[in-house]
């Protein structure tokens, strides 16, 4: 939908004139702030212990707090029925969850790395684990609502990293790397995708990957080592290839030989479900954002990659995303179409007009042109820089 229906959808919605982006408070220092001010009008405060927070001005009177946000703060006695009064909305905590609903940032890899119980349990698998017995994606309505504000508090987050509207997503240029989470470290697709995130994440852009093993891994790996010389990447690939595989013992254990001798990595993006939390988190990505929801995260995931998608080999995970991405470009669901590289003719399009490639290209006419097929690494960033995304006209 071109920019200014977009616009006209937003007005008819709403009901006339453009609603109010609220400001969201996630410190403690902001808070004071704002509070200085006199004023937390239709503000957003998130997840803060308020206990020695004084919500009055400097003569005694209270701040205003009308239509103001509080989403998962914790208050002191009475606080909440007096905030209500004056025209304030609370939503209180959920309890005795591993996760909180209503988080203000991004995961790291060391916090759902971090043990979480006695057994030596990650907070990452402490949460897959709940998941799973909640219902995994059929939980009863008092979860279904703590897990949608978790993944909408995520969105936030995320929106915090990348920006919350296209013009500043489409400044950050993201570009996404999607494969199969069985590549192996030692094949060639494996170091083909470090490769092109490497050398685009070194350009300027912001490598996102689904977050798993496999392509996923060597997305974030080389947009991971971007900061240093290429040298570097050859070194990390070789420590890898110890332990090609998932299942290896010291699989693991050789990511965090790479990250110690490589400590200062370059900012980049994973974006995995608990959907599938059965799958290894890669240990490279320096910002994870984290749903329960799949469908949320992976319509999200395409769409914040205005700069283009390279597609690797993978199976029905990695088509799926392939005609996912394509239906977005099609429709011009964000304002704009991005260019689609799939890496390896011979999975994509074998032969000319054959293949997934050649179906997309029939579907697309004469916008095919933002469709590429190549074997080349140096070739597929190349039509990523060559070929920003376009407007919708």
């Amino acid at each position: 939908m071109p920019a200014e229906g977009a616009a006209r959808r937003s007005h008819s919605i709403h009901g006339g004139g453009s609603p109010r982006r609220s400001h969201s408070i996630h410190d403690s220092s902001a808070l004071h702030a704002a509070v200085a001010t006199g004023s937390l009008r239709h503000m957003v405060v998130q997840d803060l212990d308020l206990t020695g927070v004084d919500l009055e001005r400097a003569d005694g009177s209270p701040v205003d707090v009308t239509g103001t946000l509080f989403l998962g703060c914790t208050l002191p006695s009475g606080a909440a029925e007096a905030l209500m009064s004056r025209g304030a909305l609370l939503f209180p905590r959920f309890t005795d969850r591993p996760y909180d609903s209503y988080r203000s940032a991004l995961y790291s890899g060391a916090e759902l790395s971090a043990p979480c119980g006695s057994d030596g349990t990650t907070r990452d698998q402490a949460i897959y684990r709940w998941y799973v017995d909640a219902g995994t994606y059929l939980p009863d309505i008092g979860e279904a609502l703590a897990q949608r504000t978790h993944d909408l508090s995520i969105d936030d987050a995320l929106g915090e990293l990348i920006g919350h509207t296209i013009a500043e997503r489409l400044q950050r240029r993201i570009v996404g790397i999607m494969g199969g989470h069985a590549v192996r470290r030692d094949a060639p697709e494996f170091e083909r995708a470090a490769r092109i995130a490497f050398d685009l994440a070194a350009r300027g852009y912001l490598i996102t990957t689904g977050g798993g093993p496999g392509v996923m891994e060597a997305g974030n790996l080389g947009a991971y080592l971007s900061g240093y010389a290429p040298s570097a990447l050859d070194e990390a690939l070789k420590i890898l290839r110890k332990a090609p595989n998932e299942t290896d013992s010291d699989y693991l254990d050789r990511a965090a030989e790479v990250r110690a001798t490589f400590p200062k990595g370059a900012q980049n993006l994973s974006v995995p479900t608990w959907f599938y939390g059965f799958e290894r988190s890669n240990q490279f990505a320096t910002h994870i954002a984290k749903y329960f929801a799949n469908s949320i995260r992976e319509e999200g995931l395409l769409a914040i990659c205005l700069a283009g998608i390279v597609f690797a080999d993978g199976s029905a995970g990695t088509v799926q995303e392939v005609f996912q991405d394509a239906a977005q470009n099609f429709y011009a669901t964000f304002d704009y179409r991005s260019p689609m590289v799939f890496l390896g003719r011979q999975r994509w399009e074998p032969t000319p007009g054959t293949g997934v490639a050649g179906t997309l290209r029939a579907e697309a006419g004469d916008r095919g042109n933002l469709i590429f097929v190549t074997d080349d690494a140096d070739d597929a960033v190349r039509f990523i820089v060559e070929n920003p995304p376009v407007p919708a006209s």
